[in-house]
């Protein structure tokens, strides 16, 4: 039995697929248990989840709406992930030495626990949960990345091993990617050991209760979703986009994902009231428009919904670009509108047009005309995009996902014990 810890940032989308490798690993007969934001980790992955805490931010990853490229960069490691190691490491520290771990499972951007693991000695093996990470963006941007390099080496001063200079966001020892070369290309990955899982699809039933009846089997269905990070950035855009959806209602019937209620669309189960950001005037004036979007068109706007499921049921998808719905909706065949924000989103929706299964608009631009007439497109089948993403869906289906990641993570750890045994 090998002892697996896995160390994550307080963040869904990087902790969802580590999920379905912990129970195979289980099912493997090995241990795991966890490190990071224990009520997140445990509303996920269950309440008898093995836990260690660590410390957290105040308050969750928030950004200026407006701050995109290179900026938005900065802000995410200056004011986020850096901060974020030096909260977390204590606690990294301690089940660790509470745990003893065989192996270290480190997400990419919780790099307190690759740090950690290298000065105790124990091997760790990155979680990447990005295509765009694979790419090495920071090639074309030299002061960014000798800036980066900067961060780490002054975070391995104070509790890594200050005698390495190699990139903790890549493990020598191995990386778990949860994409495929569907996405990626043909080209060589500027990084060794890197195996190729695709997404792990996590088929537990959700809690959420969805109204299924009420989908109409006689229209295309299409959802609009910017994921949960971008809430204060999305009211301006799912404002157009149920504009648009309402242009097409007669053969089209929309789902709007508002989990920050920035619409305030009165009448809908379990959304809040009016959000600000509008004054008085122009809030009413929405709120009239989604009443009567969503009783004319069955226009369903939910704070949150079951995206795994509910993939099951669409025709398209509207997003942001980011890695796990592209690649949630890919895996589904699902064809996508990309409408691309700042970090990897760019990357990613760049590769989901180059491999011909989306399009792609600009999110600050795009309005309700031009928003429909990119559905339209992805929806028809002339245009190739469904076709293309069913093909993509496949080649990602045959990555192995979970079961993979889980072999993966055992051959790394007997390769460990040969390696510790023979010195």
């Amino acid at each position: 039995m090998t002892r697996f810890l896995f160390v994550v940032p307080p963040l869904v989308g990087h902790t969802n697929p580590l999920l379905g490798v912990a129970a195979e690993l289980a099912r493997d007969g090995h241990r795991v248990a966890w490190a990071g934001y224990g009520d997140l980790i445990r509303r996920l992955a269950g309440e008898e989840t093995e836990t260690y805490e660590t410390a957290m931010p105040d308050a969750g990853l928030r950004r200026p709406p407006k701050l995109i490229g290179p900026a938005a960069f900065r802000f995410l490691w200056e004011d986020f992930f850096a901060p974020l190691a030096g909260l977390m490491a204590p606690g990294v520290d301690a089940a660790i030495r509470a745990y003893e771990p065989d192996v270290v499972v480190a997400d990419q951007h919780a790099v307190a626990g690759a740090l950690v693991a290298e000065r105790h000695g124990i091997p760790y093996v990155t979680s990447v949960t990005t295509s765009a990470e694979l790419t090495d963006p920071l090639s074309s941007m030299p002061k960014v990345d000798a800036w980066l390099k900067g961060i780490f080496a002054g975070l391995r001063e104070e509790f890594g091993d200050p005698a390495r200079d190699d990139d903790p966001r890549f493990s020598p020892h191995g990386i778990i990617a949860f994409t495929g070369r569907a996405l990626l290309g043909d080209g060589p990955l500027p990084w060794d050991g890197v195996r190729l899982v695709g997404p792990t699809i996590d088929r537990r039933p959700s809690p959420c209760d969805f109204p299924y009846d009420e989908l109409d089997p006689g229209r295309r269905k299409v959802l609009v979703t910017l994921g949960t990070a971008n809430a204060e950035a999305g009211e301006r855009f799912l404002g157009e986009a149920v504009a648009a959806l309402e242009s097409m209602r007669e053969s089209v019937q929309g789902i709007v994902v508002d989990p920050g209620g920035v619409l305030g669309a009165p009448g809908q189960p379990g959304r809040p009231g009016p959000a600000g950001g509008a004054d008085t005037g122009e809030r009413s004036a929405l709120d009239g428009q989604l009443d009567r979007a969503a009783r004319e068109s069955g226009l369903l706007v939910r704070d949150y919904v079951p995206q795994l499921e509910l993939l099951a049921h669409l025709d398209a998808v509207v997003c942001h670009g980011g890695h796990n719905t592209v690649c949630e909706s890919l895996w589904h065949g699902v064809p996508l509108v990309l409408a691309p924000i700042r970090d990897d989103q760019p990357i990613v929706s760049g590769q989901v047009v180059e491999a011909g299964a989306g399009v792609r608009v600009r999110f600050n631009r795009v309005d309700a005309e031009r928003l429909a007439t990119a559905v339209r497109t992805v929806l028809d089948p002339a245009g190739g995009h469904r076709a293309a993403a069913e093909e993509i869906g496949r080649s990602l289906r045959e990555a192995g996902g979970a079961r993979a990641a889980a072999e993966e993570l055992g051959r790394i750890a007997a390769r460990q014990a040969d390696y510790q045994a023979a010195g």
